[in-house]
């Protein structure tokens, strides 16, 4: 089994950040695999860092736990909600194509649908949907 971490950012004009690989496609939210040794909390503080430049000044919301069987075996994600975090330097070299924000009824195209289907969830209080 494998454990990773996406994070829900939002800035005071309620825009969602998102963020595009270089190694795949589509948008998605900042997040990543959680390390032997680390909590899930550490390690999306250590990826939005590494992959936004949002540096977390509270602790996150856990706001679901999705099973991800269907792009990887054995996957599971836990999705959280930062409420209080500040801009810093991101640290990826390479890793990140685009970091952008956008206006929740704006999403772009290309979203994952696991990414949209979070961030409705999360704007309109509904039950999260068990598979990512």
């Amino acid at each position: 089994m494998t454990l990773g971490v996406r994070g829900l950012v939002r800035d005071g004009e309620s825009r969602v950040l998102l963020l595009k690989h270089t190694y795949t496609s589509g948008w998605h939210m900042p997040g990543g695999g959680v390390e032997r040794g680390e909590t899930a909390e550490t390690a999306l503080a250590r990826e939005m860092v590494e992959e936004a430049g949002v540096e977390l000044t509270a602790r996150p919301r856990l706001r679901s736990i999705h099973s991800s069987e269907v792009n990887f075996r054995g996957d599971h994600i836990l999705f959280f909600e930062v409420t209080a975090w500040r801009a810093v330097q991101a640290t990826s070299r390479g890793e990140i194509q685009t970091v952008k924000w956008f206006a929740p009824d704006d999403l772009p195209a290309d979203i994952t649908s696991g990414t949209q289907r979070r961030i409705a969830e999360t704007l309109m209080e509904t039950p999260p949907d068990p598979l990512w």
